[in-house]
């Protein structure tokens, strides 16, 4: 099945316009959808993971590019394996049948007209449980309209404050204004959380703030722009989980220190957030990076 919006791709805010018909886009994907993972997942947020984990698929390629991608191995390349919308319904429902609380789409942006189909035949075929959308917000809002009504939880990053740390860290000045504008339509579709009984999200926004070390103002901006703009309308996930890649410079090539998280959670409480998460310190000694094998594929 062929899709008009690969012909020109606007789908990011990289709006190469590139023909993914014919050849690859910034992210380094064509319109055919290369999965490097599907399987149980526990190391998301408590209302995805629960008890019994999120359903997660890892699509391969990404928009973004940052210096300090933990997930090289599939965000720049076509590693993993090839597969049809009818394929990926088929995975969705085996997720499903293995007990996961959610179908839950890692870095699915390039693919959402594919994606969006595939719902609705896992959907036709017995597919109850929320589809959770994993991004790091670089999304159109053209693009996620295309998700409207399929997508029950959207799990968005807020990167960047400024653009100025966009460009130097991911070479998107833009990243800024198109992630807010992103979060905003998230937001519009799903409104505010719904949970059921086990504590698991039904309906709602979660929005990450990855702590970089050495950018504790920047992840403030960030988080003050959210509690202002939707108060307890969403939930806020701050992150101490930062692993430097080797050949980082400083200050990235060092993890967020106790008192940089520290700082981050005293201004939240500041502003009175209360839907909110934090980690463990202790966490980045943890592999949040699942071997990328073709498991479940």
């Amino acid at each position: 099945m062929s899709f008009s919006e690969y012909n020109k791709c606007l789908l990011c805010g990289r709006k190469c316009g590139v023909d993914r018909t014919k050849i690859a886009g910034y992210c380094k994907a064509r319109d055919d959808m290369y999965i490097a993972r599907a399987a149980l997942h526990m190391w998301e947020e408590p209302p995805i993971s629960g008890s019994r984990g999120s359903g997660t698929i890892f699509f391969s390629g990404c928009s973004l590019s940052c210096v300090y991608c933990q997930n090289q191995e599939i965000s720049r390349g076509r590693n993993g394996k090839s597969v049809d919308i009818e394929r990926l319904a088929d995975i969705m429902l085996d997720l499903q049948s293995q007990g996961a609380h959610n179908i839950n789409l890692v870095t699915p942006t390039h693919y959402v007209p594919s994606i969006a189909a595939a719902i609705i035949i896992a959907k036709e075929r017995g597919l109850s449980i929320p589809i959770v959308y994993n991004t790091g917000s670089y999304d159109t809002p053209e693009a996620l309209r295309l998700l409207s009504g399929l997508v029950d939880v959207y799990l968005p990053d807020l990167k960047y404050y400024t653009g100025r740390l966009a460009h130097e860290l991911s070479s998107a000045q833009d990243y800024p204004i198109v992630a807010r504008e992103a979060i905003a339509e998230m937001y519009r579709q799903v409104g505010e959380p719904v949970f059921n009984g086990e504590g698991i999200m039904l309906r709602g926004v979660i929005v990450r703030l990855l702590l970089l070390p050495g950018h504790v103002a920047e992840a403030k901006l960030s988080l003050k722009h959210l509690y202002e703009v939707y108060g307890d309308g969403i939930y806020v996930s701050l992150m101490n989980q930062y692993t430097p890649m080797p050949g980082m410079k400083a200050p990235l090539n060092r993890r967020v220190s106790h008192n940089e998280y520290a700082q981050l959670i005293e201004y939240a409480e500041r502003l009175g957030l209360k839907n909110g998460f934090i980690q463990d310190f202790g966490t980045a000694e943890e592999s949040f990076i699942p071997p990328f094998d073709c498991t479940g594929i």
